[in-house]
């Protein structure tokens, strides 16, 4: 009987040692988002699809030990109530003991979640939300958000900068193409945060481009009828709408639109016009939709895009959007930067990421410090860095359109990225204007 509980003991004091000796062996990487829409989704997929390629080469060289990636899910429901996405942010860190936060998507959610992680100072590497706020907060205050960093898109500014570009384009187009001497635009922007700055860059920026801004329409995001906003818009006469969409609204919006045959251009950014689901969701009236992107199947930013893109439509049957820039954030940002520190001290992780300057699925990521030297950890956007692409919806498939001998300034290299082709108006548009 001696012998037999000493047995029982030294096997549960190995079992013990060998448990704790495994604790601390994994990295445990929270991937917080609207889990129940396909943004969530996103986030989790390309979370997955990164985690599973460290673990494939035997995990994260911490040191001298290899650390495999654990992922923790976490709901944020953050279209529908901040107090949920907190306390999924919360739950992350104090009970999953996460060590690093990815993710995030609506602005107003996320800047609660952004307090909470640097008050525990994990590193939060935003995958959604383009606010210039959540970066401007890190040159204010720079020790309390220091570990915080912009992981896509490139900020609000950048998106409407880029946004211009793209209409512009349209707007050269139809000048060409259809005679219109001036060039009537509608701004329709949904009521969210992260809308609001760019309503007053395109009202003063529009006319500056030769254009006239008709008049301004912010439907709800979760709008099920826009039917009054269309008819506003087509009374005025608009030969382009400029859309600033996120959320179901870019659905309903195009749906609606393509019903009524509105003889005007949609253009600018519609995040659900981002997806393979699109034409299916708007029951093919999508049909000529541009939109701003991150990736187009058959369309390269650099040397990277292709395996990510093919991958990720092998794996889960749909073209990524640009939550699933998780893959990103683990394979091109968090594990390279890991292995050059050999700890998960975040202080130090902090300190190479401000200097590092690397290639990711969509493009070259260089962090930013604003005018007066101060660190922003947001992103640099231009020609060799990143630019996102232009897309436009032709006949059932998501081409890439832009950039397409594009020249940031007149000095600037042209730059066409592999796989683009031209931008198509719609037929009844032509049927109206073509003289």
């Amino acid at each position: 009987m001696e012998k037999l509980c000493k047995g029982i003991l030294l096997v549960a004091i190995v079992f013990l040692f060998a448990a704790s000796s495994a604790i601390g062996q994994e990295i445990k990487i929270g991937v917080i988002g609207p889990m129940q829409f396909v943004q969530g989704q996103g986030h989790w997929n390309g979370a997955i699809m990164g985690a599973e390629e460290i673990n494939a080469k035997g995990g994260i060289q911490v040191a001298n030990k290899k650390m495999k990636i654990q992922l923790i899910k976490a709901d944020s429901n953050e279209f529908i109530n901040i107090t949920d996405a907190t306390n999924a942010m919360e739950r992350l860190i104090t009970r999953d003991k996460a060590d690093f936060i990815l993710g995030g998507f609506r602005t107003e959610a996320v800047l609660a979640m952004q307090d909470i992680a640097m008050e525990h100072k994990k590193i939060f590497i935003g995958v959604g939300a383009a606010h210039d706020e959540l970066c401007n907060r890190v040159a204010k205050n720079y020790n309390t958000y220091k570990y915080w960093f912009r992981g896509s898109p490139f900020n609000s500014t950048f998106l409407v900068r880029t946004s211009f570009i793209h209409l512009g384009t349209v707007g050269a187009i139809l000048r060409q193409f259809l005679n219109i001497p001036k060039v009537k635009v509608a701004i329709v922007a949904e009521k969210a945060m992260w809308a609001d700055p760019m309503i007053p860059a395109a009202e003063a920026v529009i006319p500056k481009m030769g254009m006239e801004v008709v008049g301004v329409w912010r439907p709800s995001d979760k709008a099920t009828d826009v039917a009054a906003e269309l008819s506003a818009i087509q009374r005025t006469g608009a030969h382009v709408i400029f859309t600033i969409f996120s959320a179901s609204v870019g659905i309903t919006f195009a749906r609606q639109a393509g019903e009524l045959k509105i003889p005007a251009m949609q253009v600018g950014i519609n995040v659900e016009a981002q997806k393979d689901g699109f034409w299916q969701a708007t029951q093919g009236m999508g049909n000529y939709v541009f939109t701003m992107n991150t990736y187009a199947r058959g369309v390269e930013s650099n040397e990277n895009t292709k395996a990510f893109v093919d991958t990720y439509v092998k794996r889960f049957g749909e073209t990524p959007t640009y939550t699933a820039d998780t893959y990103s954030a683990i394979v091109y940002t968090l594990a390279p930067t890991i292995e050059m520190a050999g700890t998960l001290d975040p202080d130090k992780l902090v300190s190479i990421l401000e200097e590092r300057v690397y290639k990711s699925a969509s493009g070259t990521v260089k962090y930013m410090k604003d005018a007066q030297g101060r660190h922003t950890h947001d992103l640099t956007w231009g020609p060799g860095y990143l630019t996102a692409i232009g897309v436009q919806w032709q006949d059932g498939e998501l081409k890439g359109v832009w950039p397409n001998k594009w020249k940031a300034t007149p000095e600037a290299p042209e730059i066409t990225y592999k796989g683009v082709v031209p931008v198509k108006i719609p037929p009844w548009m032509i049927e109206k204007y073509k003289k």
